[in-house]
């Protein structure tokens, strides 16, 4: 991958996109890991996380990673989950940040020279365009090495450059020693079902 430690660079984390990226590779971010790594490499200026979040559960699976996040260098934008009801009558509910993302990126542009967006949406290709018309180069993260592949074929295409989220296991997952590994892979299966709403759309069925 291509980085010049003069060019000024913010990340852009679609939270829940990366979450179903990084699961569907058995990989654990370290978010203080993953924001050194590019800002080892480039001059970062900003560290964007876009997640929604139900407010009327009682205890959230996303608030001690969304704490964390705050107090570490990142800049956090939420917002309330929806809930709907669909033609069967099942209550889901539904959280997409594309707009937000969207926002602040055209906003932020011209003080960029280097984007790294965490998402494989399609939706952003047409997003990526208009930010590489300002003369700002866009790396996008997700992943091809999973079935079926992460990253959608258009939004590859049109990025300056595309890094596999397993090109960086080593460098932005979170190192456990032995007795931890342990204890995760016991617990693996109640943190899948407190994680069951968060999915790459950020839509299904609430719990």
């Amino acid at each position: 991958m291509y980085f010049y430690p003069n060019e000024r660079t913010a990340l852009f984390i679609d939270g829940a996109n990366l979450y179903a990226t990084a699961r569907s590779l058995q990989v654990e971010i370290d978010y203080k890991r993953l924001r050194q790594h590019f800002a080892d490499r480039s001059q970062l200026v900003r560290a964007f996380y876009y997640t929604a979040i139900i407010e009327d559960q009682e205890y959230s699976p996303l608030r001690p990673l969304i704490d964390w996040l705050d107090y570490n260098g990142f800049t956090l934008v939420t917002k309330p989950v929806k809930e709907y009801t669909d033609d069967q009558g099942r209550r889901k509910v539904k959280g997409n940040m594309d707009i937000e993302i969207a926002v602040d990126m055209l906003n932020i542009a011209s003080a960029l020279d280097h984007i790294i967006l965490f998402s494989g949406d399609g939706d952003f290709r047409r997003l990526v365009e208009a930010v590489q018309r300002k003369g700002v180069r866009v790396t996008v993260v997700s992943s091809n090495s999973t079935q079926p592949s992460m990253i959608a074929d258009d939004l590859r295409r049109q990025a300056d450059q595309f890094i596999d989220l397993e090109e960086l296991r080593d460098k932005v997952s979170r190192q456990r020693s032995g007795q931890q590994a342990r204890r995760a892979q016991v617990d693996d299966s109640d943190e899948d079902d407190d994680y069951d709403y968060y999915d790459d759309d950020y839509e299904g069925e609430t719990v």
